[in-house]
Protein backbone atom coordinates (compact mmCIF):
# COMPACT_ATOMS: atom_id res chain seq x y z
CA UNK A 1 0.00 0.00 0.00
CA UNK A 2 2.58 2.52 0.80
CA UNK A 3 4.75 1.84 -2.54
CA UNK A 4 1.31 2.37 -4.32
CA UNK A 5 1.03 5.34 -2.89
CA UNK A 6 4.29 6.74 -3.51
CA UNK A 7 3.92 5.69 -7.30
CA UNK A 8 1.11 8.34 -7.56
CA UNK A 9 3.42 11.15 -5.82
CA UNK A 10 4.78 14.31 -8.35
CA UNK A 11 8.47 13.60 -9.38
CA UNK A 12 9.61 17.43 -7.61
CA UNK A 13 7.35 15.55 -3.96
CA UNK A 14 9.89 12.34 -4.47
CA UNK A 15 12.64 14.25 -4.68
CA UNK A 16 12.00 15.54 -1.25
CA UNK A 17 10.82 12.18 0.11
CA UNK A 18 14.28 10.87 -0.94
CA UNK A 19 16.31 13.62 1.06
CA UNK A 20 14.43 12.35 3.89
CA UNK A 21 14.90 8.47 3.30
CA UNK A 22 18.45 8.26 1.91
CA UNK A 23 19.89 11.40 3.52
CA UNK A 24 22.04 13.75 1.38
CA UNK A 25 25.29 13.61 0.25
CA UNK A 26 26.28 16.54 2.82
CA UNK A 27 28.78 16.18 4.69
CA UNK A 28 30.59 17.92 7.95
CA UNK A 29 34.16 17.89 8.38
CA UNK A 30 36.37 20.13 10.89
CA UNK A 31 38.60 21.09 8.01
CA UNK A 32 38.36 24.01 5.93
CA UNK A 33 40.29 22.93 2.20
CA UNK A 34 40.03 26.39 1.29
CA UNK A 35 42.37 27.36 4.01
CA UNK A 36 44.80 24.55 3.80
CA UNK A 37 48.44 25.98 3.68
CA UNK A 38 49.74 24.83 0.44
CA UNK A 39 53.49 26.13 0.91
CA UNK A 40 54.69 22.97 2.77
CA UNK A 41 53.98 20.46 0.04
CA UNK A 42 56.84 19.13 -0.28
CA UNK A 43 57.59 17.14 2.83
CA UNK A 44 55.37 14.75 5.10
CA UNK A 45 56.54 14.69 8.88
CA UNK A 46 58.74 12.06 9.76
CA UNK A 47 56.92 9.58 11.30
CA UNK A 48 57.59 5.70 12.42
CA UNK A 49 54.58 4.94 10.23
CA UNK A 50 56.11 6.41 6.65
CA UNK A 51 58.67 5.03 4.46
CA UNK A 52 59.56 6.76 1.29
CA UNK A 53 61.73 5.51 -1.19
CA UNK A 54 65.06 7.21 -1.95
CA UNK A 55 65.02 7.90 -6.02
CA UNK A 56 64.78 10.63 -8.64
CA UNK A 57 63.60 13.44 -6.62
CA UNK A 58 61.64 14.45 -9.79
CA UNK A 59 60.03 11.46 -10.14
CA UNK A 60 57.07 9.75 -8.84
CA UNK A 61 58.00 7.94 -5.81
CA UNK A 62 55.81 5.34 -3.18
CA UNK A 63 55.39 6.31 0.70
CA UNK A 64 53.62 4.34 3.08
CA UNK A 65 50.70 5.30 5.29
CA UNK A 66 49.68 3.05 8.01
CA UNK A 67 45.50 3.14 8.07
CA UNK A 68 43.19 1.87 10.47
CA UNK A 69 39.62 0.44 9.68
CA UNK A 70 37.23 -0.29 12.16
CA UNK A 71 33.83 -1.47 12.22
CA UNK A 72 31.07 -1.61 15.41
CA UNK A 73 27.40 -2.25 15.01
CA UNK A 74 26.26 -0.45 18.42
CA UNK A 75 22.76 -1.76 18.25
CA UNK A 76 21.10 1.05 18.57
CA UNK A 77 22.81 2.23 21.87
CA UNK A 78 23.59 6.06 22.44
CA UNK A 79 26.87 6.33 23.96
CA UNK A 80 27.63 7.51 27.74
CA UNK A 81 29.76 10.35 28.06
CA UNK A 82 31.99 8.48 30.19
CA UNK A 83 33.01 5.49 27.64
CA UNK A 84 36.14 4.89 26.56
CA UNK A 85 36.75 3.53 22.56
CA UNK A 86 40.51 3.91 23.43
CA UNK A 87 40.29 -0.20 24.11
CA UNK A 88 39.63 -0.27 20.56
CA UNK A 89 41.08 2.79 18.60
CA UNK A 90 44.39 2.64 20.53
CA UNK A 91 45.48 -0.39 22.43
CA UNK A 92 47.32 -0.46 25.57
CA UNK A 93 46.92 3.15 25.16
CA UNK A 94 50.20 3.97 22.81
CA UNK A 95 49.89 6.60 20.18
CA UNK A 96 47.77 5.93 17.24
CA UNK A 97 48.91 3.24 15.52
CA UNK A 98 47.57 5.00 12.14
CA UNK A 99 47.95 8.29 10.24
CA UNK A 100 44.45 7.67 8.42
CA UNK A 101 41.08 6.10 10.96
CA UNK A 102 38.03 4.81 8.88
CA UNK A 103 35.57 4.45 11.43
CA UNK A 104 32.12 2.89 10.41
CA UNK A 105 29.30 2.54 12.50
CA UNK A 106 25.91 0.35 12.19
CA UNK A 107 23.02 0.76 14.22
CA UNK A 108 23.90 4.31 16.13
CA UNK A 109 19.85 4.75 16.19
CA UNK A 110 17.32 2.15 16.73
CA UNK A 111 15.91 1.07 13.35
CA UNK A 112 12.16 2.11 13.70
CA UNK A 113 9.89 3.02 11.23
CA UNK A 114 10.54 7.00 12.69
CA UNK A 115 14.15 6.94 11.98
CA UNK A 116 13.85 5.26 8.96
CA UNK A 117 11.34 7.33 6.95
CA UNK A 118 11.01 10.46 9.04
CA UNK A 119 14.36 11.28 9.99
CA UNK A 120 17.50 9.80 8.39
CA UNK A 121 20.21 11.83 9.94
CA UNK A 122 20.37 12.51 13.31
CA UNK A 123 22.92 14.92 14.30
CA UNK A 124 23.19 14.90 18.27
CA UNK A 125 24.06 11.06 18.17
CA UNK A 126 26.31 11.30 15.17
CA UNK A 127 28.31 14.35 17.13
CA UNK A 128 28.59 11.93 20.56
CA UNK A 129 30.01 9.44 18.50
CA UNK A 130 32.35 12.00 16.62
CA UNK A 131 33.51 13.62 20.21
CA UNK A 132 34.56 10.18 21.51
CA UNK A 133 36.32 9.36 18.71
CA UNK A 134 38.53 12.66 18.83
CA UNK A 135 38.92 12.16 22.42
CA UNK A 136 40.40 8.56 21.79
CA UNK A 137 43.09 9.95 19.15
CA UNK A 138 44.00 13.29 20.45
CA UNK A 139 44.32 12.05 24.03
CA UNK A 140 48.18 12.43 25.12
CA UNK A 141 50.10 9.31 25.29
CA UNK A 142 50.66 8.81 28.77
CA UNK A 143 54.19 7.57 28.70
CA UNK A 144 55.45 10.89 26.90
CA UNK A 145 52.74 13.42 26.80
CA UNK A 146 52.50 14.01 23.12
CA UNK A 147 49.32 14.17 21.91
CA UNK A 148 48.35 13.77 18.29
CA UNK A 149 46.32 15.88 16.18
CA UNK A 150 43.77 14.11 13.97
CA UNK A 151 41.04 16.07 12.27
CA UNK A 152 37.82 14.86 10.86
CA UNK A 153 37.97 14.97 7.11
CA UNK A 154 34.28 13.28 6.91
CA UNK A 155 31.54 12.50 8.53
CA UNK A 156 28.45 11.12 7.00
CA UNK A 157 25.56 9.28 8.38
CA UNK A 158 22.56 7.21 6.61
CA UNK A 159 19.58 6.10 9.29
CA UNK A 160 21.75 3.79 11.18
CA UNK A 161 25.03 3.66 9.47
CA UNK A 162 27.41 6.25 9.85
CA UNK A 163 30.97 6.85 8.61
CA UNK A 164 33.91 9.21 10.01
CA UNK A 165 36.86 9.33 8.36
CA UNK A 166 39.88 11.17 10.59
CA UNK A 167 43.90 12.38 9.46
CA UNK A 168 46.28 13.27 10.71
CA UNK A 169 46.44 17.39 10.63
CA UNK A 170 49.63 17.34 8.79
CA UNK A 171 48.27 14.63 5.78
CA UNK A 172 45.09 17.24 5.74
CA UNK A 173 46.40 19.49 2.51
CA UNK A 174 47.62 16.90 0.57
CA UNK A 175 43.68 15.18 -0.01
CA UNK A 176 41.35 16.12 -2.64
CA UNK A 177 38.56 14.92 -4.37
CA UNK A 178 36.69 14.24 -1.17
CA UNK A 179 33.03 12.99 -1.76
CA UNK A 180 30.70 10.73 -0.61
CA UNK A 181 28.05 8.31 -1.75
CA UNK A 182 24.65 6.37 -0.33
CA UNK A 183 23.10 3.86 -1.42
CA UNK A 184 19.47 2.01 0.01
CA UNK A 185 19.12 -1.14 0.12
CA UNK A 186 16.63 -1.86 3.14
CA UNK A 187 12.63 -1.94 2.97
CA UNK A 188 11.19 -1.83 -0.61
CA UNK A 189 14.83 -2.46 -1.47
CA UNK A 190 15.93 1.37 -1.46
CA UNK A 191 15.45 2.41 2.21
CA UNK A 192 17.93 3.60 4.19
CA UNK A 193 17.68 0.65 7.56
CA UNK A 194 20.03 -1.44 5.06
CA UNK A 195 22.87 -0.21 2.58
CA UNK A 196 25.74 1.59 2.85
CA UNK A 197 27.88 5.24 3.11
CA UNK A 198 31.13 4.90 0.84
CA UNK A 199 33.89 7.75 1.01
CA UNK A 200 36.50 8.99 -1.54
CA UNK A 201 39.66 10.74 -1.89
CA UNK A 202 42.64 11.11 -2.91
CA UNK A 203 45.74 11.35 -1.20
CA UNK A 204 48.92 12.87 -3.23
CA UNK A 205 48.39 10.52 -6.44
CA UNK A 206 46.60 7.74 -4.91
CA UNK A 207 42.67 7.15 -5.09
CA UNK A 208 41.30 5.74 -1.83
CA UNK A 209 37.38 4.39 -1.16
CA UNK A 210 36.17 3.25 1.71
CA UNK A 211 32.60 1.86 2.12
CA UNK A 212 30.74 1.54 5.36
CA UNK A 213 27.77 -1.16 5.06
CA UNK A 214 24.99 -2.57 6.72
CA UNK A 215 23.65 -6.00 4.77
CA UNK A 216 20.49 -8.09 5.41
CA UNK A 217 20.28 -9.69 8.48
CA UNK A 218 18.68 -13.67 9.44
CA UNK A 219 20.41 -16.82 9.93
CA UNK A 220 17.50 -18.87 7.52
CA UNK A 221 18.82 -20.53 5.14
CA UNK A 222 18.97 -18.60 1.53
CA UNK A 223 19.31 -15.50 3.72
CA UNK A 224 22.96 -15.33 2.44
CA UNK A 225 21.50 -14.81 -0.76
CA UNK A 226 19.98 -11.72 -0.15
CA UNK A 227 23.35 -10.26 1.49
CA UNK A 228 25.12 -11.01 -1.41
CA UNK A 229 22.19 -9.04 -3.19
CA UNK A 230 23.05 -6.14 -1.22
CA UNK A 231 27.06 -6.32 -1.69
CA UNK A 232 25.75 -6.37 -5.86
CA UNK A 233 23.48 -3.39 -5.11
CA UNK A 234 26.01 -1.55 -3.66
CA UNK A 235 28.85 -1.85 -6.19
CA UNK A 236 26.93 -1.31 -9.16
CA UNK A 237 24.70 2.16 -7.59
CA UNK A 238 27.59 3.50 -5.67
CA UNK A 239 28.77 6.63 -7.97
CA UNK A 240 30.72 9.77 -7.33
CA UNK A 241 30.72 13.12 -9.13
CA UNK A 242 32.88 12.84 -11.80
CA UNK A 243 36.11 15.01 -11.93
CA UNK A 244 38.10 17.07 -14.50
CA UNK A 245 39.75 14.23 -16.16
CA UNK A 246 38.82 11.43 -18.54
CA UNK A 247 37.97 8.29 -17.53
CA UNK A 248 37.87 9.55 -13.85
CA UNK A 249 36.70 6.67 -11.45
CA UNK A 250 33.46 7.24 -10.06
CA UNK A 251 32.30 3.70 -9.36
CA UNK A 252 34.17 1.76 -5.89
CA UNK A 253 36.19 -0.72 -8.20
CA UNK A 254 38.03 2.00 -10.05
CA UNK A 255 39.89 3.33 -7.38
CA UNK A 256 43.11 2.05 -6.76
CA UNK A 257 43.00 1.34 -2.81
CA UNK A 258 39.54 -0.31 -1.56
CA UNK A 259 38.58 -1.21 2.06
CA UNK A 260 35.13 -3.07 2.87
CA UNK A 261 34.08 -2.68 6.48
CA UNK A 262 30.90 -3.53 8.37
CA UNK A 263 28.26 -5.52 9.72
CA UNK A 264 27.97 -7.97 6.70
CA UNK A 265 25.74 -10.36 8.30
CA UNK A 266 27.00 -13.49 7.15
CA UNK A 267 26.10 -16.72 9.75
CA UNK A 268 27.51 -20.31 10.10
CA UNK A 269 26.13 -23.23 8.50
CA UNK A 270 25.65 -24.99 11.40
CA UNK A 271 22.75 -26.31 13.86
CA UNK A 272 23.08 -23.20 16.17
CA UNK A 273 24.21 -26.09 19.41
CA UNK A 274 27.13 -27.14 17.41
CA UNK A 275 28.17 -23.44 16.86
CA UNK A 276 27.84 -22.99 20.09
CA UNK A 277 29.35 -26.00 21.00
CA UNK A 278 32.16 -24.76 19.01
CA UNK A 279 32.79 -21.45 20.28
CA UNK A 280 32.89 -22.86 23.30
CA UNK A 281 35.99 -24.60 22.89
CA UNK A 282 37.39 -22.24 20.31
CA UNK A 283 37.69 -24.15 17.47
CA UNK A 284 38.00 -20.87 14.62
CA UNK A 285 39.45 -22.81 11.99
CA UNK A 286 36.49 -25.65 11.77
CA UNK A 287 33.79 -23.15 12.61
CA UNK A 288 35.13 -20.99 9.54
CA UNK A 289 34.83 -23.73 7.00
CA UNK A 290 31.19 -23.18 7.60
CA UNK A 291 31.06 -19.51 7.45
CA UNK A 292 29.02 -18.14 5.16
CA UNK A 293 31.37 -15.18 3.64
CA UNK A 294 34.04 -17.64 3.49
CA UNK A 295 31.91 -20.11 1.47
CA UNK A 296 30.15 -18.04 -0.94
CA UNK A 297 33.50 -16.11 -1.73
CA UNK A 298 34.98 -19.57 -3.11
CA UNK A 299 32.17 -20.59 -4.72
CA UNK A 300 32.02 -16.92 -6.50
CA UNK A 301 28.65 -15.65 -5.87
CA UNK A 302 29.70 -12.81 -4.17
CA UNK A 303 33.24 -10.13 -3.72
CA UNK A 304 35.24 -11.61 -6.31
CA UNK A 305 38.84 -10.86 -6.16
CA UNK A 306 38.14 -9.22 -2.75
CA UNK A 307 40.68 -10.69 0.34
CA UNK A 308 40.23 -10.71 3.83
CA UNK A 309 43.12 -11.58 6.63
CA UNK A 310 43.28 -14.62 8.87
CA UNK A 311 40.57 -14.79 11.26
CA UNK A 312 41.92 -15.56 14.71
CA UNK A 313 39.67 -13.71 17.23
CA UNK A 314 36.46 -14.86 18.85
CA UNK A 315 33.15 -14.19 16.79
CA UNK A 316 31.40 -10.92 17.63
CA UNK A 317 27.92 -11.40 17.27
CA UNK A 318 25.78 -12.37 19.58
CA UNK A 319 26.34 -11.22 22.78
CA UNK A 320 24.29 -10.11 25.60
CA UNK A 321 24.57 -5.99 26.38
CA UNK A 322 27.22 -5.66 28.77
CA UNK A 323 28.20 -8.90 29.23
CA UNK A 324 31.04 -11.72 28.11
CA UNK A 325 28.36 -14.56 27.42
CA UNK A 326 27.13 -15.15 24.40
CA UNK A 327 23.24 -14.82 23.57
CA UNK A 328 21.19 -17.84 24.06
CA UNK A 329 24.23 -18.99 26.79
CA UNK A 330 22.51 -17.91 29.93
CA UNK A 331 19.95 -20.32 31.27
CA UNK A 332 18.43 -17.99 33.69
CA UNK A 333 17.61 -16.06 30.81
CA UNK A 334 14.38 -16.96 28.14
CA UNK A 335 14.63 -15.99 24.56
CA UNK A 336 11.93 -15.98 22.07
CA UNK A 337 14.42 -16.13 18.92
CA UNK A 338 17.46 -18.28 19.35
CA UNK A 339 20.93 -15.95 18.00
CA UNK A 340 24.19 -18.12 17.17
CA UNK A 341 27.72 -16.49 17.63
CA UNK A 342 28.99 -15.33 14.16
CA UNK A 343 31.40 -13.77 13.13
CA UNK A 344 29.44 -10.66 11.54
CA UNK A 345 31.42 -7.65 11.41
CA UNK A 346 33.83 -8.05 8.39
CA UNK A 347 36.49 -6.06 7.19
CA UNK A 348 37.86 -7.29 3.50
CA UNK A 349 39.29 -5.11 0.79
CA UNK A 350 40.43 -5.06 -2.93
CA UNK A 351 43.42 -4.67 -5.29
CA UNK A 352 46.81 -4.04 -4.97
CA UNK A 353 49.36 -1.55 -2.66
CA UNK A 354 47.75 -3.03 1.13
CA UNK A 355 49.06 -4.94 3.20
CA UNK A 356 46.97 -5.89 6.27
CA UNK A 357 49.23 -6.03 9.20
CA UNK A 358 46.50 -7.13 12.28
CA UNK A 359 42.94 -8.19 12.24
CA UNK A 360 41.60 -8.73 15.31
CA UNK A 361 38.40 -7.03 17.92
CA UNK A 362 38.09 -4.74 20.55
CA UNK A 363 36.16 -5.85 23.47
CA UNK A 364 34.00 -2.74 24.37
CA UNK A 365 30.38 -4.56 25.61
CA UNK A 366 28.40 -1.61 24.79
CA UNK A 367 26.01 -3.63 22.36
CA UNK A 368 25.47 -7.22 21.04
CA UNK A 369 28.48 -7.00 18.85
CA UNK A 370 32.03 -6.68 19.62
CA UNK A 371 33.82 -3.91 17.28
CA UNK A 372 36.27 -5.05 14.82
CA UNK A 373 39.45 -3.53 14.04
CA UNK A 374 42.23 -3.74 10.97
CA UNK A 375 45.57 -1.71 10.58
CA UNK A 376 46.99 -1.82 6.45
CA UNK A 377 50.03 -0.34 4.92
CA UNK A 378 48.95 1.62 2.08
CA UNK A 379 51.46 2.00 -0.77
CA UNK A 380 50.65 5.93 -2.12
CA UNK A 381 52.31 7.34 -4.87
CA UNK A 382 53.79 11.26 -4.82
CA UNK A 383 54.89 13.58 -7.19
CA UNK A 384 57.73 14.95 -5.45
CA UNK A 385 58.80 17.76 -8.32
CA UNK A 386 57.00 20.64 -6.93
CA UNK A 387 55.26 21.58 -10.00
CA UNK A 388 53.57 18.63 -9.61
CA UNK A 389 51.39 19.81 -7.30
CA UNK A 390 49.85 22.35 -8.99
CA UNK A 391 47.22 19.92 -9.33
CA UNK A 392 46.02 20.71 -5.85
CA UNK A 393 45.51 24.21 -6.15
CA UNK A 394 43.05 23.28 -8.84
CA UNK A 395 40.77 20.54 -7.84
CA UNK A 396 40.67 20.51 -4.25
CA UNK A 397 37.53 20.21 -2.44
CA UNK A 398 35.09 22.94 -2.76
CA UNK A 399 33.83 24.31 0.47
CA UNK A 400 30.59 26.81 1.50
CA UNK A 401 29.21 27.80 4.31
CA UNK A 402 26.05 25.43 5.66
CA UNK A 403 23.65 26.96 7.74
CA UNK A 404 21.67 23.18 7.94
CA UNK A 405 25.04 21.13 8.62
CA UNK A 406 27.67 22.96 10.42
CA UNK A 407 31.36 21.60 11.13
CA UNK A 408 32.47 21.08 14.82
CA UNK A 409 34.05 24.60 14.98
CA UNK A 410 30.93 25.74 14.13
CA UNK A 411 32.97 27.95 11.16
CA UNK A 412 32.60 26.03 7.77
CA UNK A 413 30.64 22.92 6.36
CA UNK A 414 31.53 20.77 3.32
CA UNK A 415 28.94 20.36 0.55
CA UNK A 416 29.28 18.57 -2.48
CA UNK A 417 27.14 17.63 -5.25
CA UNK A 418 24.49 15.70 -4.04
CA UNK A 419 23.95 12.03 -5.38
CA UNK A 420 20.56 9.38 -4.96
CA UNK A 421 20.46 6.50 -5.48
CA UNK A 422 17.03 5.12 -6.01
Amino acid sequence: MLFNSYRTIPMQAKQVIWCRLMGSNNFIADINPDSMEMETMMESRPSDNINISKKNSTAPQNIYHQIFAGSWNVGGVSPPEVLDIQEWLRPNHINPPANIYVLGFQEIVPLNAANIVVRSENRKICEKWNSLIRAALNDPDPKNNITQDFRCIISKQMVGILLSVWVRSDLCQYIRQLSVSCVGCGLMGCLGNKGSVSVRFWLHETSFCFVCSHLASGGKEGDQRRRNANAAEILSRTTFPPGPFPNFTTKILDHDRVIWLGDLNYRIYLPDATTQYLVEKQKWNLLLEYDQLKVELMEGHVFEGWHEGVINFAPSYKYYKNSELYFGCDEKRKHNKRRAPAWCDRIIWFGKGLKQNQYDRGELKLSDHRPVRAIFMAEIKVLRDPTGFQSFLSDRIICLPNHFEECFNDKYSCKWRSNFHY
